[in-house]
């Protein structure tokens, strides 16, 4: 199971660039995953500690095997990054690579992706209830249609959730993603993306809470940084990066150190196409700021 997680990086010199790693600092990878941004920092640089956290316990897994070597320099903390309590701690910088991992999607049982059979499933953290299937069979057609709308940006929300409400229930991705496409006119059933592409981002984005997570994440973050450390924060979708642009702006203990997100060159992206659509965001913590 945990050689399933094994996913690379985005944006990685960017990253280490951004945080501005230091020999014997001490950084926060809060969304961990397979553990790739973290091998670079405590790479970076001598006698450098990371705090590794993730919502998934099979990403946790994979993170400890990848970063075995390097001891009690990497501490493991498993849960949701918005709920992360560091005590007296504080961190010389800290990164967040938001959304759903290629690893998580490329696991079908999961539920994340509608390109293979699977329950409806979506959450990062399998020990919480709410699931896709709990939303898609039991909320009222008001609720999917304004969650499609919102978080998945879907012009044709309301006949999508009116042609769920009718054919429910479901019990897999393929069969709701079939009942998606069948649900939204043709020229649109066939365009650049799958129709069920937003359904299924905002469905994810419902089940884990992740954008009022990100948001309480954010409000948070500025306090567990010492002055001068840096927050880095990986998007890929506009939903996501516009919320990062905007507190990042907004919060006054943050200098932007970004005015326009970094993006992924050509060549990386040729070599990993979910590089693509990543938007990097760094702000720094101003000294003396409350």
């Amino acid at each position: 199971m945990v050689a399933q997680f094994a996913h690379v990086p985005v944006l990685s010199a960017e990253v280490v660039e951004g945080l501005a790693v230091q020999a014997g600092g001490h950084y926060l990878d809060a969304t961990v995953g397979g553990g790739g941004h973290s091998r670079l920092i405590l790479q970076a640089a001598p006698s450098v500690k990371v705090t590794a956290i993730d919502r998934d316990e099979v990403a946790l897994a994979a993170a400890r095997a990848e970063l075995a070597e390097f001891g009690d320099a990497v501490e493991f903390w498993q849960g949701n990054f918005a709920e992360y309590d560091p005590g007296e701690k504080r961190f010389d910088g800290a990164i967040a690579d938001l959304g759903v991992s290629s690893a998580q999607l490329d696991v079908p049982d999961r539920g994340f992706s509608f390109r293979q059979e699977a329950p409806l499933d979506m959450r990062m953290d399998r020990a919480q209830d709410l699931t896709a299937a709990e939303i898609v069979n039991h909320w009222d057609e008001a609720e999917l249609a304004d969650i499609f709308y919102r978080y998945g940006e879907e012009r044709y929300s309301r006949g999508i959730a009116r042609k769920i409400v009718q054919q429910r229930p479901f019990q897999t991705t393929t069969d709701l993603a079939y009942a998606i496409g069948g649900s939204v006119p043709r020229r649109y059933r066939y365009g650049r993306i799958h129709p069920a592409t937003r359904v299924f981002q905002a469905l994810r984005i419902a089940v884990n809470a992740e954008l009022s997570s990100l948001e309480s994440f954010l409000e948070k973050a500025p306090g567990w940084l010492k002055p001068g450390g840096r927050l880095v924060a990986i998007s890929f979708h506009s939903l996501e990066d516009r919320l990062v642009k905007h507190q990042l702006r907004g919060e006054e203990r943050f200098t932007v150190v970004t005015k326009k997100p970094i993006v992924a060159k050509e060549a990386e992206i040729a070599s990993n196409p979910r590089a693509r659509s990543a938007k990097l965001r760094v702000a720094e913590r101003l000294s003396g700021a409350g």
